[in-house]
């Protein structure tokens, strides 16, 4: 599994931004994509998930704000996080990724980071 994501960018206090990530390969083994983010000095936390069955989970701080969505095609999936009314908190580099499961076997796969900058 490849995951490529972009989006990133620097945004006003209260201003919106959207991460895309796509995946391409072995895209019926995914069983759940999301994002995590990391700021400097700061421990990586998720962000945002979602399984096959389209059900979310958020990190509290960004519950209300966030909000990630998913779009199934053919040889790719793409996962959107819809980043609404940003605090400069929110700094932090943004990574995708997806989580498998072949013949019982879980793996991970990571997506670049992108930067996502909140700032006046």
């Amino acid at each position: 599994v490849q995951l490529q994501a972009s989006g990133g960018g620097l945004v006003q206090p209260g201003g919106s931004l959207r991460l895309s990530c796509t995946a391409s390969g072995s895209i019926s083994t995914i069983n759940g994509m999301g994002w995590y983010r990391q700021a400097p000095g700061k421990q990586r936390e998720l962000v945002a998930s979602i399984d096959n069955g389209d059900n979310t989970n958020y990190e509290a701080s960004v519950t209300g704000r966030f909000a990630i969505s998913r779009d199934n095609f053919r040889d790719t999936v793409t996962v959107y996080l819809q980043m609404n009314s940003l605090k400069p908190e929110d700094t932090a580099v943004y990574s995708c990724y997806a989580t498998t499961k072949l013949n019982g076997t879980p793996k991970g796969y990571w997506g670049q980071g992108t930067q996502v900058t909140v700032s006046s």
